[in-house]
């Protein structure tokens, strides 16, 4: 799930783990001081992109804003080695946008909790689907896939273990980067009849269908855990640099106070929260 899952296990599970950070010199200090460094990617549409209109750039703006500092951005595309080339080499403050409790950084209590949502036409007679709807059988699905198996989405493994493989149609969650949006391909899919249904994380579902020319359905994917080990649900929380439990408790407080307008936020994007 900017991302995703954005803002979603399967995608996080890419970015690799490097050496202990460097302490911060003097004037690397001063400078800390006065701006908070925010890790993101540049063309990730909801989440963020290089002209600040994701909502991700709105709540880390907020979060400046509140510490008192201004925003500085470090632009890295979410690929594997994210946290390797970012937080782990010190060159960023925080992460917008991370499921909650990953390991290889610190993350703060949640800010927000979304599904992965079942996209359909709403002129389609698709309401009310599930992982183990019999009519997914005889429908072309479309997937966002983030690599090998064992990197997938959860909607692919629920599939997968379904023996559904020949009624999937994969969609790169990081999509063709030299075009504006790449994750929306999938959402689109379903506008233009290209695959019946899809499975889509909420932040995307939400975004890509809320400004559709085709009215789409959005329901949410359940059972919420399948197989006892892929959930479809997820907290989000930010990545604060491990060694920096001042910072994270800062930011915690604020995103505990600023709760109200992060809602208006996510639900300005069309953000579906669970």
């Amino acid at each position: 799930m900017r991302a995703i899952v954005r803002a979603m296990a399967a995608a996080v599970a890419l970015v690799g783990i490097g050496a202990a950070p460097a302490p911060l010199d003097p004037q690397r200090q001063a400078d800390a001081d006065r701006t908070l460094v925010v890790c993101a990617d540049p063309n990730n549409l909801p989440f963020s992109n290089r002209a600040g209109e994701g909502f991700e750039n709105k709540i880390a703006e907020l979060v400046a804003k509140d510490l008192g500092r201004e925003v500085r951005y470090v632009w890295w595309a979410q690929r594997r080695g994210y946290v390797r080339n970012t937080l782990r080499e010190r060159k960023c403050d925080i992460w917008p946008g991370i499921a909650s409790g990953l390991e290889m950084v610190a993350t703060t209590r949640p800010y927000y909790r979304s599904s992965y949502m079942f996209v359909t036409r709403a002129d389609r007679d698709l309401a009310g689907l599930t992982l183990d709807d019999p009519r997914l059988k005889s429908l072309s699905i479309g997937i966002q896939m983030v690599g090998d198996d064992g990197m997938n989405t959860p909607p692919a493994h629920a599939m997968a273990v379904r023996g559904l493989i020949d009624n999937i149609h994969g969609y790169m969650l990081y999509g063709d980067y030299r075009q504006p949006n790449p994750p929306s391909a999938v959402v689109k899919a379903v506008a233009a009849g290209d695959v019946d249904v899809a499975m889509v994380w909420g932040p995307l579902a939400g975004y890509f269908a809320q400004r559709s020319d085709v009215p789409l359905r959005l329901e949410k994917v359940t059972p919420w855990l399948d197989q006892a080990q892929w959930p479809m649900v997820y907290d989000i929380s930010m990545g604060v640099q491990r060694g920096e439990p001042a910072l994270r408790k800062r930011v915690e407080a604020i995103l505990e106070r600023e709760a109200p307008a992060i809602h208006r936020i996510l639900k300005s994007y069309g953000v579906p929260t669970a």
